[in-house]
């Protein structure tokens, strides 16, 4: 059994084994979607560098638009193909719940559902999606939370796809008790984790990067120690 309030750095395929049948209250993810946006991230800030050297400030600033503002996350790899069904077979059965976000790509590995959890970013028409998307166990009517890109922004971005920790709250304060326990087997830079303390719940987090096990262990070491300054 693994323990709560943990982070393990391996695959989350063969950690879940570990769990018992539906034994964690609620799965809260956002697996790799198969579409490479950590490279896409990763190239679009080299884009940026280049557009920054000094004999192409103006002229290359104008025509890389995509490189503006991106950050470079290190080269990836970890986004170019989807889970495979095993894990999704295992994610259902450890967990009496879940939410799944990303699930319009993984709609062919999940049943019918009538709760869908809508994520508005509050822009139209930009060069990324209006919004996100995220499957759940849930037979209850769909919902939608407004939250733009740039408060989501205000968290601090450590890894190209993370969550705003207030989407992720909401997810948690909508689906669970305090108390519960919510299992997040891909974990990047530890967000859901950090929803889960802010709101008295406990995790189990499991990310195969160990980058971003250290990053994630960093921010929730850092909610922890604020949690303990509040007492």
């Amino acid at each position: 059994m693994l323990e709560i309030n943990k982070i393990y750095c391996g695959d989350c395929l063969e950690l879940m084994g570990g769990l018992p049948d539906g034994s964690i209250d609620l799965l809260l993810t956002d697996p790799p979607y198969g579409i490479n946006a950590d490279d896409a991230a990763h190239n679009a800030a080299q884009q940026r560098k280049k557009a920054q050297k000094p004999q192409d400030k103006i002229t290359s600033a104008v025509k890389s638009k995509a490189g503006r503002g991106w950050i470079d996350y290190g080269p990836g790899g970890w986004d170019n193909k989807r889970p495979t069904r095993a894990y999704f077979h295992e994610m259902l059965r450890a967990t009496k719940n879940q939410i799944i976000w990303g699930g319009n790509y993984f709609a062919d590995m999940l049943p019918a559902t009538m709760r869908w959890l809508v994520w508005d970013k509050g822009q139209r028409g930009f060069s990324l999606a209006d919004g996100e998307l995220a499957w759940t166990s849930y037979h209850k009517a769909l919902r939608i939370i407004d939250y733009s890109r740039a408060k989501a922004l205000g968290d601090g971005k450590a890894h190209p796809t993370q969550k705003a920790v207030s989407v992720m709250i909401w997810c948690i304060l909508e689906h669970t008790d305090p108390g519960d326990t919510i299992l997040d087997p891909f974990l990047g830079s530890g967000t859901t984790a950090v929803a889960a303390l802010k709101t008295g719940r406990n995790f189990i987090g499991i990310e195969i990067d160990p980058k971003y096990c250290e990053i994630a262990q960093k921010r929730v070491d850092a909610e922890l120690a604020q949690t303990k300054l509040a007492l």
